[in-house]
Parts: C-alpha cells; structure tokens; sequence
C-alpha cells in the first residue's frame, strides 16, 4: 500500500520543506492543548508576523484553526489554535481481549469511540472480517478526511505481524486484512502495535509520565505488559516485540502461561490472580472481575487477601524492574492502579523490598495512569498523528485537497 501519493524526488523534497514549520507548529498544538497563537510562536522562536502567516496558511489547508478561549473574566478576550473542523482525521482500532472499539481522532489527538462491539466469534475469520466491514463503513463516511489507521491490540506484535493473541487463542494473525474496505489507491497507512506499548506513549506524550525522559510504563489488563520509553519513544527491539514484561518468570514456578513458558508474571498480577488466591473459577473477562471485586474488597477476608497477594506479586515485579531499566518515573495503568489501591501497603512494601539497597531512600514515583483503561486507543492516535503530521504528511495532506 502507498503512503503517499507518487511524486517526483525533487518535488517530493521541496513540499517536504515547505510543510516543516507547519509540522513543527502541529507538534505544539498537540503537545500543549489550547495555546494560544502567541504562546505557539514563542515556544517555536518566531515573531508574531511569521505566525500570523503560518496560522493562515494552515487554515487555509484545513490543517488548524483558531476558536475563542473560554472568557476568564475582564480584559481582551483571545483565541487557542485547535484542529481544523474539516482537518483530517485518524482511526484508531483497540483490539482487547474481549472486545474491540474503534475511535477517530483530529489532530488534537483526542478519541471519540464511534463503535465497539463483543466478539463476533470465537473463530478469527468472522472477528476480521466483523471488524473490517466497521473500518470500511467509517472510511466511507470519512473518505476525505481520514489519513491513518492505528491498531492497538492485546497480543504479541513482531514485524508488523500480530504473532500471538494468547486470550483469544490467536497466533501468526495478518492484520493487514482490516483495510479490506479501503482502496489502495486511499493510501492510508495501516500501524500495528501492542497495546501496552501504545499505552505508554500516551502516559509519556500527554499522561502521568510527560515530563520524565526515561519513563517505565506498565499496564495490567489480561496480564500485564508495558513499554520503557526514552524521550517520548518507547523501545520496541528487534523485531517490536519488547514489552512483554508479563513473560519474565517473576510468578509462580508451578503455573504454566497460555504463551506456551511456565512461571510468568501475568499469572500472579491480573483477573485471573484475584480467582485463583479466592478459589473462584477463571474469569472469562478478567478486567471486569477487577471491577466487580473492587466494589466489595473491603468486605471479606479472602477478597482481601487476595488483593494483597497480587499487590505484592506486582509491587515485587514493578521493584525489579526499575533494578533494570533506572526510570524516572513508573505508571499504572488499566486494573493495576485499582490492585494497588486496594492493598496500597503490600504493594508499596514489596516495592521498596525489591529495590537495590542504594534505590531505597529516593526510589523512582509510582503514579497511576492518566489515560488509565484508554491508553491503548490515546497511544493509536499519537502513533497514527506522528505519521500524517510530519513534514511529509502534512505535504500528501495538502496534496489531496487539490485532487
């Protein structure tokens, strides 16, 4: 599939070069909602003409636009520059283990979910092709208007290839199918990545993480995965499987793990922990009995327990993992912000038990998520955004209007 549309070098290069203001001005909106036009030319260093020209040059592309800020009072009422009403648009697809949602975003990067539904099956084909036929009915009605699709799923992600969604039982899966709809003469791009990863490059972009360099993002869900990222990126590895932290054997060595090792950590910090230390039966949505324990954990001694149970397992674990990666910052998100509150002192003591003896007086903070259970779509959108707004985006952006 085509990205951008075939062009020659030189003038490929030019339009590049014309948009890298626009692009960098963008990068302010996003990073800084509601600026104001003045505060966008200062963070950029040019005078107040030179952005009154770039801001009109954008309008004029649909790219942004300003609005009135909120009165505030007496005094001279001013305007924030935000996306254009007729701007493009992003899709963002956040496939959960139980479920899936689809979202559109402007470039202010905000999701507005416009569908979600169960699981059509539990055969992969009808899930795809369920899935497809909702993308390609968005892309109809957005045709315009939309540039990038971002996938967020669930599972393993390595080379672009959703290699194993364990929940579902899914491996070797080719994704590439949810664009079925879509006319590859659309050009629009299709990215895929974990949804543990995306999570934190919301927390590090727009959360609980923004302002830390070097930032270990973890989310529990079914299991627990995350991202360590490094100014504003996360670390993906060879082949963009890093992150799967739920596989290190930081769990109970008699336990055997769906992915196919023995000894995981996804096993003793999730849904499935909290059923196990009660003598429940496995839950078959393991966030929603997060949810449904949380209402009455105070209420009974085995729920209790067992909250403490997976708070330490998780507390141990997070404790281990700043041994590893020395971050500035570690955030929670999805269900592990509700175990940790739950048994705040076991976690916090397995925690500091965990650290090297020099880490203990200043150890790294542990903030719960901003984006909390939304941070995979928050992290679709920004990896989407990063795609149609750079230089070379915003150039084939343009470029389209005029066809």
């Amino acid at each position: 599939m085509r990205y951008f549309p075939a062009m020659a070098h030189d003038q490929r290069q030019a339009a590049n070069m014309r948009w890298l203001g626009a692009a960098q001005l963008v990068e302010v909106v996003r990073s800084e909602p509601g600026i104001t036009r003045a505060a966008a030319a200062q963070r950029l260093g040019i005078g107040s003409g030179g952005a009154t020209e770039l801001v009109a040059r954008m309008r004029q592309a649909l790219l942004l636009d300003e609005t009135p800020a909120p009165a505030q009072g007496r005094g001279r009422p001013t305007t924030v520059l935000g996306p254009h009403a007729r701007g493009p648009l992003v899709l963002a697809a956040d496939l959960r283990a139980t479920d899936w949602r689809l979202a559109l975003a402007g470039i202010d990067g905000v999701p507005k979910v416009v569908t979600q539904a169960d699981y059509a099956a539990e055969q992969l084909g009808p899930v795809l092709g369920q899935l497809a036929d909702a993308i390609g009915r968005i892309y109809r009605r957005n045709a315009k208007r939309l540039r990038a699709i971002a996938v967020a799923v669930a599972g393993t992600v390595s080379d672009a290839k959703l290699v194993q969604f364990t929940s579902r039982g899914w491996n070797d899966v080719d994704l590439s199918v949810l664009a079925a709809k879509i006319p590859d003469r659309a050009g629009i791009p299709l990215l895929l990545g974990n949804d543990a990863t995306l999570a934190g490059l919301a927390e590090a972009r727009s959360g609980a993480a923004r302002s830390a360099a070097t930032a270990l993002c973890l989310i529990v869900a079914q299991g627990i995965g995350g991202a360590l990222i490094v100014n504003g990126e996360p670390l993906n590895g060879a082949h963009g499987a890093a992150g799967e932290y739920g596989h290190i054997p930081f769990g109970d060595q008699a336990l055997d793990c769906p992915c196919g090792s023995r000894g995981c950590w996804d096993l003793t910090v999730d849904g499935r922990a909290l059923a196990r230390h009660r003598g429940d039966a496995p839950p078959e949505d393991p966030v929603a009995y997060v949810h449904d324990l949380n209402a009455h954990a105070g209420r009974d001694g085995a729920t209790r327990r067992a909250f403490e149970a997976v708070a330490t397992s998780l507390g141990r674990g997070v404790g281990g993992l700043v041994n590893l990666h020395d971050p500035e910052v570690v955030t929670l998100g999805g269900v592990a912000s509700l175990l940790r509150a739950n048994a705040a002192k076991a976690f916090d003591d397995a925690y500091r038990e965990g650290l090297m003896a020099f880490r203990k007086d200043a150890p790294p903070p542990v903030r719960d998520a901003q984006h909390g259970e939304d941070g995979p779509l928050h992290g679709a959108v920004a990896r989407a955004l990063d795609h149609i707004t750079s230089a070379a985006g915003l150039a084939d952006w343009v470029e389209r209007q005029r066809v």
